[in-house]
């Protein structure tokens, strides 16, 4: 099997000759490690919608911010300067101030749909098919298609005021973030993506961050339909869900609305195990490697045996390995034990291995 067609079957929950690997659901360069992608014989890459060129209020903002203060890389200013979406000032948001539909009505979203933002989208997926490649991209937002950009533009505590107290103000602002979304979606379908990457951090550790009434209540409904436009345009399209935490509660809901796959599926918040034996024939896990401490502590044996351990009881089918955390802060030795014992775990499958 080639790259993409071995990420097709296991995130279809078909035998792969081995799981698929990755390191993150975006391409991720790891210190140490050049060419990453390439260097780890990673199955997918990502295509996304480019920024806009910096314009002159931007490059001013980002010289005022103060020397001590971080709240992301240079694409991540870019996208809240866009969204006129300010952390370093606190938590408030744009609309924190807005009291009526018409407030709401006077904000002005980005164009996310600009078409230079999406030139040569569909030529840089044929490129990486022609190279055996698996291909995944995911619409622009500010941090979450829908719950995560909504809560940041009117601020967490307005927002979760809004779902209970006035939540004709929430469906408001997510029909219009819904709408942007599904637009997006339709040009990476068409481009020929195999995979379509939604997220949108719903959980927490302990549970669902809102209850799962009122996510089946105000987002349910949006993902449903956004997935169902998706394939409308590629009827083949995988559609992967990311959300830290632990949201079992509503894995049966995202598999009724059509979601193939799930990530990070993080083992000291899900049960991966439970969740195969209850959808094992009908969704596929995405991550499932490691806590955040193995990923900055741990060693590369550490590293080698974990992924044995969750290969071998997960897979091989309905799995792409993957790291559960982020690796930021993982030592290049551990990434590349990671990568390595994918391929060992390949080769324990394959016919006639021990």
């Amino acid at each position: 099997m080639n790259s993409r067609e071995r990420v097709r079957a296991a995130l279809t929950c078909r035998r792969p000759d081995r799981p698929p690997k990755a390191l993150a659901f975006w391409d991720e360069e790891v210190k140490g490690i050049p060419n990453t992608s390439e260097q780890l014989r990673l199955d997918v890459r990502f295509v996304k919608f480019e920024p806009l060129p910096a314009q002159d209020d931007f490059l001013a903002y980002v010289r005022r911010l103060p020397a001590d203060v971080h709240v992301g890389n240079l694409h991540q200013l870019h996208t809240y300067h866009e969204w006129d979406y300010h952390p370093e000032r606190g938590s408030r948001g744009p609309l924190s101030a807005a009291t009526s539909l018409g407030d709401f009505a006077g904000f002005i979203l980005p164009d996310l749909l600009a078409p230079e933002r999406h030139a040569g989208l569909a030529q840089r997926v044929a490129a990486y098919h022609a190279q055996g490649l698996a291909v995944a991209g995911g619409p622009p937002h500010l941090g979450g298609e829908l719950f995560e950009t909504a809560y940041r533009l009117r601020g967490f505590e307005m927002f979760m005021e809004d779902l209970r107290l006035r939540p004709h103000l929430a469906h408001y602002l997510l029909d219009q973030l819904a709408a942007l979304v599904m637009h997006s979606v339709l040009i990476l379908a068409r481009a020929g993506v195999d995979v379509l990457l939604l997220d949108d951090d719903v959980a927490m550790a302990s549970g669902m961050i809102i209850g799962p009434a009122t996510w089946r209540e105000f987002f349910k409904p949006r993902l449903a339909e956004i997935i169902r436009a998706a394939r409308s345009a590629a009827p083949d399209l995988i559609v992967f869900y990311h959300s830290d935490g632990d949201f079992s509660s509503i894995v049966p809901d995202l598999v009724e609305i059509g979601v193939n796959t799930i990530n990070p599926v993080q083992p000291d918040c899900m049960d991966a195990q439970a969740i195969k034996r209850a959808f094992g024939e009908h969704l596929s896990l995405w991550g499932a490697v490691g806590t955040a401490a193995l990923w900055t502590w741990g060693t590369p044996d550490e590293v080698r045996a974990e992924v044995h351990l969750r290969g071998r009881a997960l897979g091989p089918g309905g799995l792409l390995l993957c790291p559960a955390y982020d690796i930021d802060f993982a030592p290049s030795a551990s990434v590349l034990a990671f990568a390595d014992a994918v391929e060992e775990l390949g080769n324990s499958h394959s016919p006639g291995a021990a």
